[in-house]
């Protein structure tokens, strides 16, 4: 997987990030989500190198990225924090303005990061979520029994950490089935997934994102809805039509963003492995059309 990439670690303010840069043209960051790194993006990032030149970091607390030591407020595991990670990140590469693309909880550091540092970004695509505090706004019962890692893993230290890390596979292939449209993983990426969600460092780390989502996320999500702060690059909002959200998705997106579309696609969650050909396609007719 990313035959051709460069490997490279770069320091942040706060953390040492891990990633594979590959491929000529305007730089490109893509964000995988939980309980996966990386790798998610093996079956896209080929076709969109063409194009693009791509920096595909793991996430702080994900795959070969340090784990910073957590607070009580879980600052240091904040999208805001790892917004600032990737602006790091690019400044270091040499990058001053980026596209950005986003799955999961990648998703929302994508617009985190938008939403902080809008005079670097040029385009965003979200895949499968809406703002965070909108999420659990909006959360019925239904919802809250489909997304019970969400609540699950914001508990506090030790309880999910101790009882995932009894069988750390058996959970991961049960958020992976849980979510998932079709069985399209490859066997590498699986076991490398597995690998990773072995370490405690990775589950308590996975677990603080999940912690800071319900507490300090939602507060800056909060003060940015109060303030009428909106995002004002073009935004292309894509999700899993074999899941759980419909037309509404983009009608939440209009509410903190100037330019959305965006439509559903014939896959679960985990699109960029269940639909990496249809995701190319509208990933490339957004960004070359629009650069």
């Amino acid at each position: 997987m990313f035959e051709g990439f460069a490997r490279k670690r770069i320091k942040t303010s706060g953390a040492e990030i891990a990633l594979v840069q590959g491929g000529s043209g305007s730089p490109m960051l893509l964000l995988h989500g939980y309980p996966q790194n990386h790798i998610i993006w093996h079956k896209v990032a080929p076709r969109i190198a063409r194009d693009f030149t791509l920096v595909i970091p793991d996430l702080r607390g994900y795959g070969d990225s340090s784990k910073p030591p957590t607070d009580a407020d879980h600052l240091p595991y904040s999208k805001r924090a790892m917004a600032l990670d990737m602006v790091e990140v690019m400044s270091a590469l040499g990058f001053n303005q980026f596209d950005i693309v986003g799955h999961d909880r990648g998703a929302r550091v994508t617009y985190r990061l938008a939403l902080d540092h809008q005079e670097r970004v040029r385009r965003v695509a979200v895949l499968d979520v809406i703002p965070t505090i909108e999420q659990f706004e909006r959360a019925d019962r239904y919802a809250a029994r489909a997304f019970y890692h969400w609540y699950f893993l914001a508990q506090p230290a030790p309880f999910p950490e101790t009882l995932i890390g009894k069988d750390p596979d058996y959970f991961f292939e049960h958020v992976i089935q849980s979510l998932r449209g079709s069985d399209t993983f490859s066997p590498e990426a699986m076991e490398a997934y597995r690998k990773s969600f072995r370490d405690p460092e990775v589950i308590h780390a996975s677990c603080e994102d999940y912690r800071a989502g319900i507490t300090c996320d939602c507060k800056f999500d909060e003060a940015d809805r109060a303030a009428g702060h909106k995002l004002t690059m073009p935004l292309l909002a894509l999700w899993g039509a074999r899941g759980r959200r419909g037309a509404s998705l983009l009608d939440i997106w209009k509410l903190w963003a100037t330019d959305v579309r965006g439509e559903g696609l014939d896959c679960g969650h985990f699109i960029p492995e269940e639909a990496p050909d249809a995701l190319t396609q509208h990933l490339l007719s957004f960004f070359v059309e629009l650069s």
